[in-house]
């Protein structure tokens, strides 16, 4: 099955072709990103209607590019895949219309992916060493819009552990850079800067670290950090200071993540009794000292551990081409009248939790 993947939920249009063959080598024939970090940089964020013509712009081009590497034509193709939501829906309008018009005049099936379960199953696309990564598994999705643990039973299986009840790890990582001038993507400078730093050399909270279940609140870490800046002499602020304050920063966050991800292993244990490992999705799953302190977790506490390659952490094609994979085999393909859905929560059936409000 030879599947085209469009991705077009934020601020990159992606397109890649899959195949659903058994060599994670040779299952992407074609993974096609253009960024638009150029685009967005000049107003410190994504800015929907910028993201929205530039995905319009850039959409059939990317596209064309991506079947070209793979080698094939709209003729060996066997499925059209494109991400329906969550996201900014103007984006998301793009990417579902541009596979539709390919699916109808090719007569193709056409699947409209969740963004989230398109993060949920790419480890199940890389993770070969030892047969495909089976169900069930505990994953942790960590983006700059979510931030969830997640019992992973089967394709369009999800049931929500915990969540944030304010603002995703990711969105913390971009603010908190944005405070310290470090531009836009925050999350990756930061990072960088954290690699010179003192990690103890600012003390800050570890938010919801030692209470009982497994949500998440990273909004007093960012502002700690604010109040962090406004303490030091104005404009003071050197590059030791910065580097220690993202390396305390980042340690803060791995200890939260470490925390929230221990408690989640418990509770999967126990509903799950046959266990499995530890998996993570989503943008800041490429930071490389999150990965390795959640890696230690796993160790610890005897389970295995499994983390996308980092260029399929970000928003790509390939990881939606093979959830269109995955649902393909499962179940039938989605109607052309699909609607975008700017909000599409993997488990629907989750109880509210207070003040998380719509990312619950």
């Amino acid at each position: 099955m030879i599947v085209l993947g469009i991705e077009t939920s934020c601020d990159e249009t992606a397109a890649a072709v899959v195949d659903d063959g058994r060599a994670a080598d040779a299952r992407i024939r074609a993974n096609v990103v253009l960024s638009q970090i150029e685009a967005h940089k000049p107003y410190g964020g994504v800015v929907p209607e910028i993201a929205a013509r530039a995905h319009v712009e850039a959409a059939d081009e990317v596209v064309r590019q991506a079947l070209d590497a793979a080698g094939v034509g709209f003729g060996d193709l066997d499925a059209v895949a494109a991400t329906g939501g969550p996201g900014l829906i103007g984006g998301v309008m793009v990417g579902v219309m541009t596979g539709k018009a390919i699916a109808f005049a090719r007569n193709l099936p056409f699947v409209a992916v969740n963004h989230l379960e398109a993060h949920a199953l790419t480890a199940r696309l890389t993770e070969t060493d030892e047969g495909d990564l089976a169900f069930p598994y505990l994953l942790l999705l960590v983006s700059g819009g979510h931030c969830q643990l997640l019992a992973v039973e089967g394709v369009g299986r999800y049931r929500r552990l915990g969540t944030t009840i304010d603002d995703a790890l990711g969105e913390a990582f971009d603010k908190s850079a944005k405070m310290m001038g470090l531009g836009y993507p925050g999350g990756p400078n930061l990072e960088a800067r954290a690699r010179g730093g003192d990690d103890r050399r600012f003390d800050l909270p570890r938010p919801m670290a030692g209470r009982e279940g497994c949500h998440f609140s990273f909004s007093g870490l960012k502002t700690k950090v604010r109040q962090t800046i406004e303490a030091l002499p104005p404009g003071n602020l050197d590059d030791q200071d910065i580097a220690d304050l993202c390396a305390s920063f980042q340690r803060a966050a791995g200890d939260v993540l470490v925390d929230r991800c221990g408690n989640a292993i418990d509770m999967f244990e126990r509903t799950c009794p046959a266990g499995g490992p530890l998996v993570v999705a989503g943008g800041v799953a490429a930071n490389a000292y999150l990965r390795g302190r959640l890696e230690a977790l796993a160790r610890e506490r005897g389970i295995g551990f499994a983390v996308p390659p980092v260029a399929l952490c970000t928003d790509n094609g390939a990881m939606v081409a093979w959830a269109g994979i995955e649902r393909l085999r499962a179940g039938p393909a989605d109607t052309l009248d699909f609607a975008p859905r700017p909000r599409w929560p993997l488990d629907p059936d989750a109880e509210p939790v207070a003040f998380a409000g719509v990312k619950a």
